[in-house]
């Protein structure tokens, strides 16, 4: 096992969009990079190699997010690669399968969202604070971050994406309980909540938005876009590794909405 003087962040769902972009961000941050993927391997590829060329460190790891196994590969491939890891950014997720009404939604489809949306997110979490806590205690990384990508969902009623929106609004609590359990071992939680991004889970209902932002959906109208997202100060190198001031932050939100802000429950499209 190699030992990265350099940060270590696994970022899943990390071969498109907001993934995509977090992951190349910090890799010019100073970070290595675990490119997570579930099947598009080219796609995570050209995210490793854009990393490198940049002068970063990166390795693309396939694994299903919601599958006990590939999480466990996912974690225990950083570790032989890099020798650390100091952050974590949940970022995988399905969009409603069809985007039913929640009146016509399938036991089967919401088993799927489940494992990929909540319970996958929840057990990489659990599975990279076990390590953390060791390399913090073992003086080999100063301090860990989790940062779970959220959603505006959570706060916003969409009755034809049920599954998207319990998923997200049971990831602000699970930021809580990982912020709680894990303030005294030195490793912080986020969440992230982006509003409408342009990506290829928001392609279909492009028409739908363009005119709602275009009406005054949020103060700023334009499409949030990827490389909006990224999360600034926990995942910077001198945030995580060396500042006092993210120290003393936990269990916040942060939002990427153009302005809005949700009083719930707030009735969404």
């Amino acid at each position: 096992m190699s030992s990265s003087t350099n940060p270590v962040a696994i970022v899943t769902g990390a071969s498109r969009g907001i993934g995509r972009a977090i992951a190349v961000r910090l890799g010019r941050d100073g970070y290595a990079v675990t490119v997570n993927f579930h099947s598009s391997h080219q796609a995570a590829d050209e995210v490793a190699r854009e990393i490198e060329q940049a002068g970063g460190k990166a390795i693309a790891v396939q694994a299903d997010i919601g599958a006990s196994a590939d999480r466990a590969q996912l974690v225990e491939e950083t570790l032989a690669r890099f020798g650390r890891l100091d952050v974590l950014v949940n970022n995988a997720g399905i969009t409603s399968v069809g985007r039913k009404d929640l009146l016509e939604a399938t036991e089967e489809v919401g088993t799927r969202w489940f494992a990929t949306n909540l319970k996958g997110p929840f057990f990489l979490a659990q599975l990279a604070a076990r390590q953390m806590i060791a390399l913090v205690e073992s003086a080999m990384i100063p301090r860990g971050t989790i940062v779970n990508v959220s959603s505006i969902s959570a706060y916003a009623v969409s009755t034809n994406r049920a599954d998207y929106c319990m998923a997200k609004a049971a990831m602000q609590m699970m930021t809580w309980l990982f912020a709680d359990r894990l303030a005294e071992h030195r490793i912080n939680v986020y969440e992230v909540c982006p509003g409408v991004i342009a990506s290829d889970m928001t392609a279909p209902v492009k028409e739908k938005y363009d005119a709602l932002i275009a009406e005054g959906m949020s103060p700023i109208r334009r499409w949030g876009q990827p490389d909006d997202v990224p999360p600034p100060s926990p995942c910077s190198p001198a945030a995580s590794s060396h500042s006092a001031r993210a120290s003393e932050s936990t269990s916040m939100a942060g939002f990427i909405s153009g302005g809005c802000s949700y009083s719930p429950p707030f009735r969404s499209s």
